[in-house]
């Protein structure tokens, strides 16, 4: 009977969770999809792309995580029927994504230089440098794009998002597939083909997202009559407070997988493509569990906002166990044909490169075998951190993630690759070790909350929403 209450709550959940798990694949196909492509260039072009979307994904991240905040604010104002407060957090939002799409370009586009710095295999770098500019490029419009995301989620309107990745896909595939290769009247650019496919596919993402919101009739009232004057300075401090604690948490997990790619490139570049072929795998199973994340987001919102707390926790902890169920069957798939996937990246047949691709291939396996296990794990701790962010709670849920992932995992994954016979396992063994503590702390966090706001005892450690006044 006690399952029963959690699993009727799974219709809605996946109801509004499918769009955005379709959205979130389709971000993590353009990086799939620039893999499996560079991949049959040979195992150096795919580690120059490892390499260099390693930067950019840091910053995306970071740009991503710090959009977040549109999401609980208006989720929890459009269940008070707040129509001012829902266009002031959606208007300022954007403000905000515009701002930091461009400081993230200029961050990404100074920091390449330190690739030399990072004892990277010097034919990696000499084709990751160029590779980076622009794939740093598309930064701006895909932070612009969150912008706008994350209002329609708010509004419980995921599709939008769905429709505009998967028309960017379409278009991102066909330029890739010109470019890298030199169809047709087409140059020949391998790697840069694929970064040039990356930009035009975001700015058209963009575009499609602006022209379809603004065109909703029930949208007017948050599209029209915008001026600077509107402009207010406690709502740009809500959102910023709200979005940076959001962005470090994205930060710390995002930057200890890209140190796992550093890492496997100490290891010399077959440990490198091995990993970023586990990476992508996972990454795409990670999406499933991101797009519940934000069905938590939303739904906790809307809970907090009509103030049924007792309801709040139930449709939670029917989004846990959805997420359970769901890579618990990843897994299996993995251990299952982990001898099977990796050969979707590289060419095994390539006469020229047959030692490196079968080595790639022989490492890739054995990492899906602990990708198989840590997915859980990641599974957990971000839909029960999507949770936390309905309940505007970011503050503690930073100190866990932090202490996780560079007090635990870190050092974990550091010594067991560097300094024993495990390598590149040894590194995912350590990725395991931080997601699985930050998936128990950060679940007793949110039980610690609900609890008390059950008990009508308050919320420590929280941001209270107020309505904005005018």
């Amino acid at each position: 009977m006690a399952l029963s209450l959690y699993t009727k709550q799974f219709s809605t959940n996946i109801r509004l969770a499918y769009p955005v798990i379709l959205g979130m694949l389709g971000h993590t196909l353009i990086g799939v999809i620039d893999n499996i492509m560079v991949g049959r260039l040979g195992a150096t072009q795919l580690a120059a792309v490892s390499l260099g979307n390693s930067f950019v994904f840091i910053a995306m991240s970071a740009g991503i995580g710090f959009s977040t905040a549109i999401t609980p604010i208006v989720a929890q104002a459009d269940s008070a029927k707040d129509v001012s407060t829902v266009r002031s957090a959606f208007q300022h939002g954007l403000l905000l994504c515009i701002m930091l799409g461009f400081f993230l370009f200029g961050v990404v586009y100074f920091a390449t230089p330190l690739m030399s710095l990072m004892q990277q295999p010097a034919e990696v770098i000499a084709l990751a440098k160029p590779f980076i500019g622009w794939v740093g490029f598309s930064l701006l419009p895909m932070v612009i794009f969150q912008g706008y995301k994350q209002f329609a989620d708010g509004m419980s309107l995921t599709k939008y998002a769905m429709y505009a990745v998967i028309y960017s896909n379409i278009i991102h595939i066909a330029i890739n597939y010109v470019l890298i290769y030199g169809v047709w009247i087409f140059p020949e650019l391998g790697i840069m083909g694929a970064a040039l496919g990356t930009v035009i596919s975001r700015i058209a993402m963009l575009i499609y997202m602006h022209y379809s919101l603004s065109r909703n009739k029930a949208l007017k009232p948050y599209f029209s009559n915008f001026t600077f004057a509107e402009i207010k300075k406690s709502m740009l401090k809500k959102i910023v407070a709200l979005g940076l604690p959001s962005c470090m948490q994205m930060l710390f997990e995002v930057a200890l997988f890209t140190a796992a790619v550093w890492l496997s490139g100490f290891l010399g570049k077959t440990n490198q493509a091995a990993n970023q072929i586990a990476l992508s795998l996972a990454s795409m199973t990670f999406m499933f569990a991101m797009g519940l994340s934000v069905a938590a987001m939303v739904r906790v919102g809307n809970q907090k906002g009509l103030r049924d707390f007792v309801n709040l926790r139930v449709v939670a902890r029917s989004i846990f166990l959805l997420a359970i169920i769901i890579e618990i069957i990843f897994a299996i798939v993995f251990v299952a044909f982990h001898n099977i996937l990796p050969h979707i990246f590289v060419n095994a047949e390539n006469a020229t490169q047959l030692h490196d691709n079968t080595e790639v291939i022989s490492i890739a396996s054995t990492l899906l075998i602990v990708a198989a296990v840590f997915q859980i794990s990641d599974g957990i701790q971000v839909v029960v951190l999507g949770a936390l962010r309905g309940l505007q709670d970011v503050k503690v849920p930073t100190i866990i993630t932090f202490v996780a992932y560079w007090v635990i995992g870190f050092p974990i994954s550091f010594y067991l690759g560097l300094y024993t016979p495990l390598r590149a396992t040894g590194i995912w063994i350590g990725l395991l070790a931080g997601l699985t503590a930050a998936a128990l702390f950060l679940y007793l966090r949110f039980n610690y909350l609900t609890k008390k706001l059950i008990e009508g005892e308050g919320q420590p450690d929280t941001l209270n929403f107020k309505p904005e006044t005018t």
